[in-house]
């Protein structure tokens, strides 16, 4: 290419980071809730803020649901987005459309139970939270 191999090295890098991330922006667009679920799921990142934290805490979670859950709160805590805001749609909802996809991850693992005894929020967030992930309550006393 350069016929350096150090420049040959970054530019592959490089292109390597964007192909990445453009993956990861297709998967965020897919995995986005649809319809007015967006703006709902942007109504509820406080408390669900806290549901993340409360079971990241939960030592009879197991371990790979607790390390999922503080992996998504030092992505949280970052500065820095994986889609900047300037980018319609994706921008500002990022945070909750990875929130989202964690949640269903924890919820299939921990079960819908150990997420309804952590939640801080009303029923009626609940059910919003449950139309979110794309989990009904299924067998549960609600």
């Amino acid at each position: 290419m350069t016929g350096w191999w150090g420049w040959d090295l970054l530019i592959g890098i490089a292109v390597a980071l964007l192909v990445t991330w453009l993956a990861l922006i297709a998967a965020l667009a897919v995995l986005r809730p649809r319809g007015g679920l967006l703006r709902e799921a942007l109504r509820l990142l406080p408390d669900v803020l806290r549901l993340v934290r409360r079971l990241a805490a939960d030592r009879e979670l197991p371990r790979g649901v607790r390390v999922r859950l503080g992996l998504l709160l030092a992505y949280l805590a970052m500065p820095l987005d994986l889609v900047p805001d300037f980018i319609p749609v994706l921008g500002y909802a990022d945070d909750a459309i990875i929130v989202t996809a964690v949640l269903r991850s924890v919820v299939r693992r921990a079960g819908l139970q150990a997420v309804r005894r952590h939640w801080p929020g009303t029923e009626d967030g609940f059910t919003v939270l449950c139309r979110l992930t794309g989990l009904a309550e299924r067998g549960s006393a609600s």
